[in-house]
Formats: structure tokens, C-alpha cells, sequence
């Protein structure tokens, strides 16, 4: 899927959505979350390329390959929790939002430590 495709999914989407939201805002809020699937679904076959690059990079530069992969969970676990907290909001539960969106950087804090210790780690070796 392109990003015209994408584009006109989201704004028929987003039009269909509006159309349900004074009568039935519960088909206004399942609406607009099947056509964020389908666009993500749209985006994973285009992922696939950016993961070949991404590790054909760290090949060449000798990066350890579990560095690789933790940035690679990070950001899925950024625009998983991004897209969950935009429906939660879109949905009218921001204090749910809010948490999803906590729980996301908690995430993802707690999987970059190791790599905050081995940099740390790299540091106090040049230093001594």
C-alpha cells in the first residue's frame, strides 16, 4: 500500500466516521479503529524492507546484532502504543490513553538499559 492509498483509506475512513457519529458513535469508533488496522496492515509489508536495510547497516558497520534488535522492538513498541492511545482518545477515554501511552515509554525504557549500562560501561574504560 502507497501513501495514496493510505491517504484515501484514512479520509474515507475518517468521512464514514463522521457520518455515524451523531446517530451511533460506537460505529464511529469501530470504524475509525478497522481503518487503522487496515492502514497498518498496509504498512507491514512495506517494514519488511525497512528491517532489510536496517540490518544490512549493522552488518557493515560490525554493530552487534542484539542492538539491532532492541531498536527494532522499540519502535513497535512505539507505534503500538501510539495507535492503541489514539484510539482510546478518539474513543473519548484519555485517562486509558494517558496509561497506554505511560506503559509504552516504561516499555521502552526498560529495554534500552542494557544498552544505557553497556554504554556506560565503554565510557569508564576510555576514561581509565
Amino acid at each position: 500500500m502507497g501513501i495514496v492509498q493510505a491517504g484515501l483509506l484514512g479520509i474515507a475512513g475518517a468521512l464514514l466516521a463522521v457520518q455515524f457519529k451523531s446517530g451511533r458513535p460506537e460505529y464511529s469508533t469501530y470504524i475509525a479503529a478497522g481503518v487503522g488496522i487496515l492502514i497498518f496492515l498496509g504498512i507491514l509489508g512495506q517494514f519488511s524492507v525497512f528491517l532489510d536495510a536496517v540490518y544490512q547497516i549493522a552488518r557493515e558497520v560490525n554493530l552487534d546484532s542484539s542492538y539491532v534488535k532492541t531498536l527494532v522492538k522499540m519502535i513497535g513498541i512505539t507505534y503500538t502504543s501510539e495507535f492503541a492511545s489514539s484510539i482510546c482518545k478518539d474513543a473519548g477515554y484519555q485517562a486509558v490513553a494517558v496509561q497506554i501511552e505511560i506503559f509504552g515509554k516504561l516499555m521502552i525504557l526498560a529495554l534500552s538499559i542494557p544498552i544505557v549500562l553497556t554504554v556506560l560501561e565503554t565510557i569508564g574504560e576510555f576514561l581509565s
